[in-house]
Formats: structure tokens, sequence, C-alpha cells
């Protein structure tokens, strides 16, 4: 047991920080990122929750030795990891999810399989479904043929896309520091994981899953967001039994890079009681 904790540990970077016997807060990324992220929203809940960060394999830190192509290629394997860290952690209820982007997706496959795992979920520009289904009357901001231009893209220009995409999904200007960590971020991942992850992010449909998630989520939508359009975050908040949406005023897909005090903010008031209680006397 201790032997294969330490090795799904070093798999996907596991860091827990904060405090050790605080409520637990698992933070997720989304596509291309890494552990790094939420560097800004983590002191927010230093002296008052245990704090777990890690990164999906083939990016930051993971141990990329551990690769399967075949796990992989859809988010199920994603979500095998999660279930497998928090398993290694003793983790079986009551933690806080905080996801961002496909994460949230991969957290609401996770609750299915394990409904008491997570007492709460903050979807951070969340999608069950990128591609545009005009015959469902669901717009989800792509084409299916765009999608896949982009993917030929990172085949052809890896370095290229990173440049290209990180402006796109920030926001800002290349030269902004959300836009310049994503590049960062991108151009540090494995291509080969970052292929895989991208075709299984943007060709996901988890629209079907919706209805049977029964974790609260908190719907963080961006106003002005060019990956995930606003109206995604209404489709949410409508077929998620138990949700509550709000939307920011921010421009960008990473309101936890660009406005990480908003975002933290947001979480404190979701929090439920045990977590509240803890904060105000532990």
């Amino acid at each position: 047991m201790g032997f294969l904790m330490f090795a799904i540990q070093k798999r996907n970077n596991v860091k827990i920080t904060g405090h050790k016997n605080g409520p637990t807060i698992l933070y997720a990324n989304g596509f291309g990122c890494h552990q790094g992220m939420w560097d800004l929203v983590i002191p927010h809940f230093a002296e008052t929750h245990r704090q777990i960060v890690f990164d999906y394999v083939g990016s930051g830190g993971s141990d990329i030795t551990a690769f399967d192509a075949k796990r992989y290629q859809g988010l199920t394997g994603y979500r095998d990891d999660i279930i497998e860290i928090c398993d290694e952690l003793g983790l079986k209820e009551d933690v806080l999810f905080v996801a961002h982007s496909v994460s949230c997706s991969i957290g609401w496959l996770t609750s299915l399989l394990r409904p008491k795992l997570f007492s709460r979920q903050v979807s951070i520009g969340p999608s069950p479904c990128f591609i545009n289904h005009p015959s469902d009357n669901y717009m989800g901001g792509f084409e299916a043929s765009d999608l896949n231009d982009l993917l030929e893209m990172m085949n052809q220009n890896y370095l290229g896309w990173a440049e290209y995409l990180a402006p796109v999904i920030s926001g800002h200007d290349i030269n902004m520091p959300v836009s310049s960590k994503l590049k960062e971020s991108f151009c540090s991942t494995d291509p080969r994981a970052a292929r895989l992850f991208a075709r299984a992010t943007f060709f996901a449909d988890n629209r079907a899953d919706l209805a049977k998630v029964t974790t609260p989520n908190l719907l963080l939508q961006h106003a002005n967001d060019s990956l995930v359009p606003v109206e995604i975050g209404h489709y949410l908040h409508k077929h998620l039994k138990e949700s509550s949406l709000k939307i920011l005023e921010v421009t960008g897909h990473c309101s936890h890079m660009s406005h990480p005090d908003l975002v933290a903010k947001e979480i404190q008031k979701f929090m439920p009681a045990p977590f509240l209680n803890f904060a105000a006397h532990g």
C-alpha cells in the first residue's frame, strides 16, 4: 500500500499544503495546465484548509513514463486518476472539489462513481460539450471541423499552436502574465499527452450525464469567454439538479488566474457549513 501510494503521488505530482486537520479542498486543472495555475487562490485558504493539487499525466511535474494512450484517450482515464489519488490519501467523503474547464466534466464523472466523495463542486468555466449541436438546440461554441483544424495545428506546429491558443484562452495579449503562464504550461506539456487530452477534451459530450449528478455545483461562468459561451452556464444550471450560477464579469477562460481574489470569494461563499465552521474556529 505504501509503495503504491508513493507511486500514485509521484505519477500525478501530488502536493498537500495548508492545515493538516482542516477540511479538504482538491483542485483540478484544465487542459494543458499544471497545478501552478492555482498559486494565487491557494493562499486564501492556507490557514484553515488542507489543500491538494496534482498534475494530470503528461503535464507539470507528473511522471510521463506513466502515460498510457489507451487509458487517457477519454475523460474516464483522468477520472480514474482522481479516484486513485483520493483512495490513496484516504479521502472518502466531504471533499470540496474545485475544477477548471474540462476538469469540471471529469469531476461530474467522478461523482457518479463516488457520490459521497465530493461534498460540493466549484466549476470554473465548465462546458459539457464544446461542439455545436443545432438539432438539439445546443451551441457549444465550435464546429467539429474547427476543432479538427486545431488538432491538426497541434500536429504540424506544436509550439506555434501553444502561442496561438494561450491568448485565445486567457483573453489577454500574449505578453500579459496569464497568457505567458498558459503558453509556458502548454509548451512544457508532453506533446503526445497534450494531443490525446485535447481530443478527449474538445470532443467529449457529457450532456447526458448531467441529470445523474447529485453533487451541488457552483457554476462560475465568464461573461466574455472565447471557449465557452455564457449561454452554457444557463444550460448547465438548468440541467444540473443542485446548482447555482454566477456570471463573473471578466474576460477570458481562466478567472482563477486573472481574478483569483474574486474566485476565492465565491468559493468561500459556497463552502458547506463544516468548512465555514472550521474556518471560524479551526
